[in-house]
C-alpha cells in the first residue's frame, strides 16, 4: 500500500533526478525548492500528467522525504535510492507523510490559526480512537471526542489572567469555533494521504494508518519506559550514561532516546559527539547510529572522508550492505585498523581497567609486538603516546612493557 500511494511521487522525484541534475536546469525559482511554472509544464508533458497533478505529486515527494530540499534547491533523498531494494524505507517515506497530514491538504481558510492548531494537535486522540474501534466509526463520535479533546487542551494551558482584571467580558465558548469544518478538514487531509478511508457519514482507517497509528503509540511506550532516564538530555550526556550498561540495555536506551526526536536531528547529534575527543563515545555513537538503521546512510557516507570517523563509518556502510560483521573488519586498510585499534585502546586506557588493555592487545592484527608498535607509531593518531604509556603501566612482561615504553618516547620526541 505504501509504494502504490507513493508511486505517484516517486516518478516524479525520480524525473526530477535524471532532467534536472547537477549542471542542467534549476527545477525551482522562488527559493523554497516549489517547482518553476516551466519546470512542471515540461515534466507533464514528459509524464503524461497535468501540470497540477506533477505539483501535487511534487509536494508529496518532498514531505515523504524522497526528495530533500537543502536551502533553495532540493536533492533525491536517501529513500528515493533505497525504494527499489528497501521496503523499510518506502515504509518510513509513507510515516513521514502521514506526520505531514496536515500539510498535504489545503487548510480552511475561513478558521482562525489558533481553532486549526487545536484540532492538529487533537487529532492523534482521535486517530487512537479509530485504530481501536478496528472498524467504520461515525463522524458524530468523531466529533464528540474531538470536541472533548479540544476543551481539554484549552483547560490545559489554563487562559486565566491573575491580578487585577478589567470589568468582565463574556469569554468566547467552543462553540463559538464551530468544528464540524475543521473535523471535516482533518479527516480528507487524513484520506488524501492514504491514512483511512471517509464517505458515508464515517471514517475508517486503512491498514497503513492503523499500522501507522500502532507504531506511533508503540514509540510513545517506547519513550516512556527509557530504564536509565536519559531521554532528555544530549547525545554525549546519554551516550555517557549508557558506557556501563549491557549491550541489550544499551540498545535499549538508544531506541528510546531517538524515539523521542526526529531522526535527522538524533544523526547529526550524535556524529558530533564522535567528533569529540572521548574514543568510548565515538564507539557508542556508532552503535547507536545501528539502531538508526538506513535513515543515517547519508550521513555515515559523508563522514567516511574525515580521518576521526572513517574507520568506524566503514565497519557501518559495510555492516549495512549486509557484510557479516565479523567480516566487516575486511573493508579497513591496514592503516586504518590499525589507527581503529590505537582509538579504541584510548577508550579502554581512559574507562576501563588495566588486563582489558592487555587484552586489547590479542585484537591487533600485526603478528609481533615489534611490527604492531612500528605500525602504531607510523598511523598518527593523537592518543598514541597516552596509549602506549598506559599499555607500558599495565602489562605484567617488564621486557614488553620497556619495549612499549621506548616506542611511546619514540612518538614523543619524534624519534625512530
Amino acid at each position: 500500500m505504501a509504494r502504490s500511494g507513493l508511486a505517484g511521487a516517486a516518478r516524479v522525484a525520480r524525473w526530477a533526478d535524471a532532467a534536472l541534475g547537477p549542471g542542467r536546469a534549476s527545477a525551482t525559482s522562488d527559493g523554497t525548492a516549489t517547482l518553476s511554472d516551466a519546470t512542471a509544464e515540461r515534466a507533464a508533458r514528459e509524464l503524461g500528467l497535468t501540470a497540477a497533478q506533477v505539483r501535487a505529486e511534487w509536494d508529496t515527494a518532498r514531505l515523504a522525504g524522497l526528495v530533500e530540499v537543502h536551502g533553495d534547491s532540493a536533492r533525491p533523498g536517501w529513500r528515493l535510492r533505497a525504494w527499489d531494494r528497501d521496503d523499510s524505507a518506502v515504509l518510513r517515506g509513507w510515516v513521514a507523510l502521514f506526520d505531514a497530514w496536515s500539510l498535504a491538504y489545503p487548510e480552511p481558510t475561513e478558521h482562525e490559526p489558533a481553532a486549526v492548531a487545536e484540532v492538529v494537535s487533537a487529532m492523534p486522540q482521535v486517530l487512537s480512537f479509530l485504530q481501536l474501534s478496528a472498524g467504520p466509526v461515525p463522524v458524530e463520535q468523531l466529533l464528540d471526542l474531538l470536541e472533548q479533546r479540544v476543551t481539554e487542551l484549552r483547560t490545559e494551558r489554563c487562559e486565566i489572567p491573575y491580578g487585577p482584571q478589567p470589568e468582565p467580558v463574556e469569554a468566547p465558548q467552543p462553540a463559538d469555533t464551530p468544528l464540524a469544518p475543521l473535523l471535516d478538514w482533518a479527516l480528507r487531509a487524513l484520506a488524501s494521504v492514504g491514512a483511512l478511508t471517509y464517505g458515508d457519514g464515517q471514517a475508517t482507517l486503512t491498514p497503513l494508518g492503523s499500522w501507522a497509528v500502532w507504531v506511533k503509540l508503540e514509540q510513545i511506550c517506547v519513550a516512556a519506559q527509557s530504564p536509565a532516564g536519559n531521554i532528555e538530555v544530549s547525545a554525549e550526556e546519554m551516550l555517557r550514561g549508557c558506557a556501563q550498561l549491557r549491550p541489550n540495555a544499551a540498545r535499549a536506551e538508544y531506541r528510546a532516546w531517538l524515539a523521542a526526536r526526529p531522526v535527522g536531528s538524533a544523526v547529526t547529534e550524535l556524529l558530533g559527539a564522535a567528533r569529540g575527543e572521548d574514543a568510548l563515545l565515538r564507539g557508542l555513537a556508532f552503535e547507536a547510529l545501528r539502531v538508526v538503521g538506513a535513515p543515517a546512510e547519508p550521513d555515515v557516507r559523508a563522514v567516511a572522508e574525515e580521518p576521526t570517523l572513517r574507520p568506524y563509518a566503514l565497519l557501518w556502510l559495510a555492516e549495512h550492505d549486509g557484510v557479516d560483521p565479523e567480516d566487516a573488519h575486511e573493508v579497513l586498510t591496514r592503516e586504518e585498523a590499525t589507527w581503529l585499534w590505537v582509538d579504541t585502546a584510548a577508550a579502554v586506557a581512559d574507562h576501563g581497567e588495566a588486563p582489558m588493555l592487555v587484552r586489547h592487545l590479542e585484537s591487533a592484527l600485526q603478528p609481533t609486538i615489534p611490527q604492531l608498535l612500528d605500525e602504531v607509531r607510523a598511523v598518527g593518531h593523537p592518543r598514541t603516546v597516552q596509549v602506549l604509556v598506559a599499555l607500558a603501566a599495565a602489562h605484567p612482561d617488564p621486557a614488553l612493557a620497556k619495549a612499549v615504553r621506548r616506542a611511546a618516547f619514540q612518538v614523543h620526541t619524534g624519534g625512530s
